[in-house]
């Protein structure tokens, strides 16, 4: 009976302690595109957390498929300790070069675009200014004629638009002063 070797020899084990250190400098590097992306534009901490937890999402997928191809599927502790070994390795010495670099990268790029267009900036602040005056004063006439209606409204909101309406009020008016007046007079 053929029994499949159910354990690796030191030799093995180093090797794969290996490969995961080399996996962990892959992620590092992966885990750099997202820094880049940071440095360059600016993200909410939502987007951080968004972006990390992709990240962490394909690390258990990479970790998984790296136990499943280099041994046999069984998944080891020290596969994770190899992965955060070379992470760190490579954060702490190529990694900081890399961003370092992208900020004065990003840095230089804004401000060369900021050169170009800065003649475009003032042209667009002289134009605005005269569109500024135009439509100001095209806004205060409408305002103007808007307050006039409003002081024409309110000089006639006591007025009732159904003549019966204010015939009858009038008479009811006046029979009420009369009753008023005779029981005066009979006192």
């Amino acid at each position: 009976m053929n029994v499949p070797e159910t354990f690796f020899s030191v030799n093995e084990e180093l090797v794969l302690f290996g490969m995961s250190c080399l996996m962990g400098i892959a992620l590092g590097v992966l885990y750099d595109v997202f820094r880049t992306a940071r440095v360059m534009i600016p993200h909410r901490s939502w987007m951080v957390f968004a972006e990390d937890s992709a990240f962490l999402v394909f690390y258990g997928i990479a970790l998984s498929a790296f136990a499943s191809a280099a041994s046999r599927g069984e998944l080891r502790f020290y596969f994770v300790i190899g992965n955060a070994a070379g992470f760190a390795l490579y954060i702490a010495t190529v990694g900081s070069v890399v961003i370092r670099t992208m900020k004065k990268l990003c840095y230089f790029v804004k401000k060369t675009i900021w050169v170009v267009l800065f003649p475009l900036r003032t042209f667009y602040v002289f134009i605005s200014k005269k569109a500024a005056v135009k439509f100001v004063g095209c806004s205060k006439v409408i305002v103007n004629t808007i307050k006039k209606i409003r002081i024409l409204l309110l000089k006639r909101r006591h007025l009732l638009y159904n003549k019966e309406e204010s015939r009858m009020k009038g008479n009811v008016t006046k029979s009420a002063e009369k009753v008023k007046t005779r029981k005066k007079r009979s006192v």
